[in-house]
């Protein structure tokens, strides 16, 4: 899947512009599934499997991933921008963006350190405080290029780092797509809709509207979830840990997941020999927020790939995590009709 997940991971579609990423997925699963995009922008697919059962599956994963909106072009030709998603300022400064669709080179600057107060030094910086480069000599220039409500992508490589890790942008969520269309490309047990959801990162909208269209008995979420095991982290703070498979959270910021499910999960992964963990802290969330709670309710679980540094330009995943979390929910795909 190493090489489907780099192809997802360098397109760019950020939250309310995924249709980029979504053209690539239809090439990917069209000829596997029925599938269809609603109003929203949600691609909903359909894949028949070898039985058919009288519970519903819905599996979900996002397509959005965060980046950053242009607000305003300043005399000097910079740019003003506020984020899309939650990023944190600290890891934009002096990241190399891509600018609007026909993707101009910049850069995000902040003021000069010599230009800062002790007070301000001391500080984390706000997103106000930044601006895009693009090398533009002054607004009349740049506006030759650029838009307001312009996307801004990060600018990132997908490159293997020691002997089983990768480093892209947009492994959120990208590595859950990957997951879905090789599952859509392997026969199911059971037929399966499989819905690959926008705009999770600012609230996830698609995913309110996709599970009440579908309205299944059940729910899997894919995901990438923080991972802090660093030097210096406590255990409880580190989350979760590369090289320690699946993240099967018990709860997060916006869900109580299912009792039954979660423990089906860590059944399923101790009799099939797949390291699973969860989560040390509650912390996050995910589509399963506004999944649970539509309609009448649906039972869901999430299974989630290790991920370090996530919502920046370097998301770091283990490649044994990420096989390992594909086989747990092929395998709880099937068991999840025994219910």
């Amino acid at each position: 899947m190493k090489n489907l997940l780099k192809e997802l991971c360098l397109a760019d579609s950020i939250s309310g512009d995924e249709s980029g990423i979504r053209n690539i997925i239809i090439e990917k699963i069209k000829d596997f599934c029925d599938y269809r995009i609603d109003p929203l922008g949600n691609l909903i697919c359909f894949r028949k499997g070898k039985k058919t059962s009288d519970k519903k599956l819905m599996i979900v994963a996002h397509m959005d991933e965060v980046g950053f909106i242009v607000t305003a072009i300043r005399s000097d030709g910079t740019l003003a921008f506020d984020m899309v998603g939650g990023v944190d300022p600290s890891v934009t400064i002096g990241r190399q963006v891509k600018v609007g669709k026909n993707h101009i080179n910049g850069v995000i600057g902040s003021t000069a350190v010599h230009n800062l107060s002790k007070e301000q030094r001391e500080k984390a910086p706000k997103m106000n405080s930044l601006y895009i480069d693009i090398g533009a000599e002054n607004k009349e220039d740049a506006e030759k290029y650029v838009s307001l409500g312009d996307c801004v992508y990060f600018e990132s490589e997908f490159i293997e780092i020691g002997e089983n890790r990768i480093k892209s942008k947009a492994i959120d969520d990208r590595a859950g797509c990957a997951m879905m269309i090789r599952l859509i490309h392997e026969e199911p047990e059971y037929d399966t809709y499989f819905v690959f959801n926008v705009q999770e990162e600012i609230g996830l909208r698609g995913s309110r509207v996709s599970a009440f269209s579908i309205n299944p008995d059940f729910a899997i979420v894919l995901e990438a979830t923080t991972a802090s095991d660093i030097d210096g982290v406590s255990s409880a703070k580190k989350v979760c840990e590369l090289g320690k498979g699946s993240v099967v959270s018990f709860m997060d910021r916006s869900t109580v997941y299912d009792r039954q499910l979660y423990n089906l999960a860590f059944d399923i992964a101790k009799e099939e020999n797949l390291p699973c963990q969860t989560k040390t802290m509650i912390a996050g969330g995910n589509d399963a927020g506004a999944i649970h709670i539509t309609g009448n309710g649906i039972r869901t679980v999430a299974v989630s790939v290790p991920c370090r540094y996530l919502h920046s330009a370097s998301c770091v995943i283990e490649t044994d995590d990420f096989e390992n979390s594909y086989r747990l929910v092929k395998n709880l795909s099937k068991r999840i009709h025994e219910i």
